[in-house]
């Protein structure tokens, strides 16, 4: 199985791409940027993800195409460009005849128990709000994607660079509301988060749906 790991660089996107070449299925990285490998099933590939016709040709032969694109986090233009970068993925990945479509978006659409998105009860000046309203945003467009098998992963809401828990490999799968432990909270390591989205691939669950996951 070949995959295809879009924002293969990034805080995600490298550790999905880590967490594939360690299962030993090739991988092919596409970041803004070159990056060179040590691995016989990992190649990287430069690509603007705006140039549909360009990252067409690198998808092409890929079984799987996991989105992992992300825009930097203090870009003034972060929704636009963000949506942008998305629906030329989507296009790119129907142009190159891949039929699973794997999306890494965000937690803020989540469901809380009163049937609220997460993010319309934060305060809206927090610095993760922008993007958050950018991956909402293009939830509601992969929503109406018909011709794709798709999967729109939303991580938890506490999911970043603070949580040093480190793979595990253990986790549970839930749908539309946060995945809480014990103590009332919604919380993965980014480790298992690639360990999530690695057995999505392997053992596809999800289809034209969104899931979530957490310990």
């Amino acid at each position: 199985m070949k995959i295809a790991v879009i924002g293969a660089t990034g805080f995600v996107g490298s550790q999905i791409t880590n967490e594939l070449v360690t299962r030993n299925l090739d991988v092919v990285g596409i970041s803004r940027r070159e990056q060179p490998s040590d691995k016989s099933n990992l190649q990287y590939a430069k690509v603007d993800v705006n140039d549909v016709n360009a990252l067409t040709e690198v998808l092409k032969g890929t079984d799987v195409v996991v989105n992992a694109f992300s825009p930097v986090a203090d870009n003034p233009n972060l929704m636009e460009d963000f949506m942008n970068g998305s629906k030329a993925i989507q296009q790119a990945v129907k142009n190159a005849g891949v039929n699973r479509f794997i999306i890494v978006g965000g937690g803020g659409s989540l469901l809380n128990e009163n049937g609220e998105q997460v993010i319309d009860t934060l305060p809206q000046d927090l610095p993760f709000i922008p993007k958050a309203k950018a991956t909402r945003a293009y939830f509601e467009v992969i929503k109406e994607e018909n011709e794709l098998d798709w999967a729109y992963f939303s991580p938890a809401l506490e999911m970043n660079s603070s949580i040093t828990i480190g793979k595990t490999g253990q986790y549970r799968l839930g749908t539309d509301y946060p995945v809480m432990n014990e103590e009332g909270r919604n919380i993965l390591s980014v480790e298992d988060v690639a360990v999530v989205i690695a057995d999505e691939i392997e053992n596809p669950k999800h289809h034209q749906v969104r899931f979530t996951a957490g310990y």
